[in-house]
């Protein structure tokens, strides 16, 4: 999530155009303070509505839990997790140290 200032609007505003093209998040702050965000318009924020695909989307780009972002969604963690599932978006996600820990964890 990227964050641009009130002057940001004014001096950036083709760069907040191309993360929202992305898919990604913008917080708009003034004196440091968020003011409001830019959720990208897709068919996500078409079909499930804005606190959901901004719950989805904050989770997938790691600024909410998925508790968190159950709760923004007004959702179960079930119900939750079956939307990222079928968006496949990973629910846990492990570095490549962590999962090496785990296997052998497991073998031991």
């Amino acid at each position: 999530m990227e964050t641009f200032s009130i002057r940001d609007l004014r001096e950036r505003t083709g760069e907040l155009v191309r993360t929202a093209e992305a898919g990604r998040l913008s917080v708009v702050a003034k004196h440091g303070q968020p003011v409001f965000i830019a959720v990208p318009f897709d068919e996500a924020l078409m079909t499930k509505g804005v606190n959901v695909d901004l719950a989805i989307k904050m989770f997938d780009e790691g600024a909410l839990s998925l508790g968190k972002a159950a709760k923004l969604a007004n959702m179960s963690h079930e119900e939750f997790m079956e939307i990222l599932g079928a968006m496949a978006i990973p629910v846990v996600r492990y570095s490549a140290d962590e999962i090496i820990d785990e296997v052998e964890a497991f073998l031991a």
